[in-house]
């Protein structure tokens, strides 16, 4: 009998560490969701305190979550944005689907061919360079101040990232997968459908990841810039007008819209990891 009453702490202790071993390992597996939720929890309080709760800050410079989410259910309630979300949805979608379409193949041409890269790249690198906001103006007397010239200013933010990373993807292409190929007497297009193309894809969609970004910098410069509608026109009434809460809800389309994109194009260039070269692998 005394035996099993000394035994029962000594058990209960056992599974009270199994069960703390058990949940470290769900917290390990989960670290990244766990710890990315609880500071952006405590972001969020530590906001609402200041910007609501205790007021330390005037309203008409600085909102709080609780007042954004209010303006922006109203906004959804009252229709008033749906507008501005589709005109802001066709001028993204157009301007980084023509870009894509524009960059890839370019940047593939560029990569493949020499003569190509030796005449284009010059261009290639000083219009990357140059800001795309500089060239707004003249987008703006040559497409109007309709949606073509907010198009044409997403067009120009987004093509470069994506045209430079296929023309690099194609010019980091291993040799010694080339030679091998050549020494099997593969044709031209089956040398680039078999080898190139594999080890190009992975640099295409990581373009197409960072493309994305300056896409939505683009609609919202367009907008700001000269424009009659979209969250970009949105937040630049709402910021004339003083009020904050409406600005943070067109932020946060944004944020959103590049935060889902992202993520998207994230696992679906996970999908192509294996066909990356691995850079200076030996056999």
């Amino acid at each position: 009998m005394t035996d099993q009453n000394e035994s029962a702490p000594e058990l209960l202790l056992d599974i009270r560490v199994a069960e703390a071993s058990r949940l470290y390992k769900i917290y390990l597996n989960q670290e990244k969701k766990i710890l990315g939720s609880a500071s952006v929890l405590i972001f969020l309080t530590i906001w609402e305190l200041v910007g609501n709760t205790f007021q330390l800050i005037n309203p008409m410079f600085m909102s709080a979550p609780s007042l954004i989410w209010k303006a922006a259910v109203q906004l959804f309630a009252s229709g008033e944005i749906y507008n501005d979300l589709y005109i802001s949805g066709i001028e993204l979608f157009w301007g980084y689907f023509l870009s894509a379409a524009v960059a890839v193949p370019f940047g593939i041409a560029v990569g493949w061919y020499k003569k190509a890269s030796h005449i284009f790249d010059p261009f290639i690198n000083a219009m990357n360079a140059t800001p795309r906001v500089a060239l707004l103006p003249l987008v703006i007397i040559w497409l109007g101040i309709g949606i073509l010239s907010k198009v044409g200013i997403i067009f120009l933010g987004a093509v470069f990232p994506i045209l430079i990373n296929t023309r690099d993807g194609v010019k980091t292409t291993p040799l010694n997968l080339l030679n091998a190929a050549k020494s099997f007497g593969a044709s031209e297009w089956m040398l680039f459908k078999t080898v190139v193309l594999p080890s190009t894809i992975p640099f295409i969609l990581t373009g197409l990841r960072l493309g994305l970004g300056r896409a939505i910098v683009g609609v919202m410069v367009g907008e700001l810039y000269a424009a009659t509608a979209g969250i970009g026109f949105m937040i630049t009434v709402a910021g004339a007008t003083f009020q904050t809460d409406k600005v943070f809800v067109g932020v946060l389309v944004f944020a959103l819209t590049g935060m889902v994109g992202t993520e998207f194009l994230t696992r679906v260039e996970r999908r192509f990891d294996k066909w990356r070269p691995k850079v200076g692998a030996t056999e």
